[in-house]
């Protein structure tokens, strides 16, 4: 009885462009880190706010390699994550604006409420603050 010929394996190893885009998938969230609840659109916004390498993977809990899929991702495919990213923040304003909107009578209503006994002070530094905040903008 003859021996059944094995199949040819190839053993080469899976390049770096074929590792980031397994360390990607598109979630009901949109493109993910595999493995995580972290977007793209995440490490979009830290890379946007001046975040180091560094520490987006300490902040988000991510290996050295799922953020180096994720940058590599990010450079390999520009154009298509900078169009989903900016449709992502402009639904994110979309939802802030509302959820403000819908609030805003309700939180009028607090605001005239009269402070509850002992809690002057706290109010009057909220106030203070709030106007300062205004200010700062």
């Amino acid at each position: 009885m003859k021996a059944k010929p094995t199949p040819e394996v190839s053993m080469t190893p899976v390049s770096d462009h074929q590792n980031c885009e397994a360390a990607i998938i598109r979630t009901e969230r949109g493109l993910t880190i595999a493995g995580t609840r972290i977007t793209i659109y995440d490490i979009m916004g830290h890379l946007e706010a001046g975040w180091t390498p560094k520490l987006m993977g300490n902040w988000l809990s991510i290996t050295d390699e799922q953020l180096d899929a994720a940058l590599s991702y990010i450079d390999n495919h520009r154009r298509e994550v900078e169009a989903e990213y900016q449709t992502v923040l402009k639904i994110a304003q979309e939802i802030r604006d509302y959820w403000e909107e819908k609030n805003r009578e309700r939180f009028e209503q607090i605001a005239k409420k009269p402070p509850l006994p002992g809690q002057e002070a706290v109010r009057a530094k909220l106030k203070a603050w709030k106007i300062k905040r205004q200010f700062s903008r």
